[in-house]
């Protein structure tokens, strides 16, 4: 049986600010910030954006506190987080 993954992400929207969420399907719900309907409030009015950040959760606990602690950070330490990331794929 295959389980559900769940997705902490972050967003960098055309006016270079951030938004973190989270979700089951990144390319889903990128497309709804960027195009539909269900996008947040937020990202609505700066489109275009582009995922810069994630990570994956087994449970909706564990991606809805990580969303709340990213939150939580300021503008440095989330860019610091997501320069480590750019990193890693160096």
């Amino acid at each position: 049986m295959e389980t559900k993954a769940y997705y902490t992400y972050i967003v960098r929207c055309s006016d270079d600010s951030l938004y973190t969420g989270y979700t089951t399907n990144l390319k889903k719900r990128l497309h709804e910030h960027n195009e539909g309907k269900n996008g947040a409030k937020y990202t609505r009015s700066r489109r275009p954006v582009t995922l810069v950040y994630f990570e994956k959760h087994d449970t909706k606990h564990d991606a809805m506190s990580r969303e709340a602690l990213i939150k939580q950070l300021s503008r440095r330490q989330k860019d610091k987080l997501i320069e480590g990331r750019e990193k890693e794929k160096q």
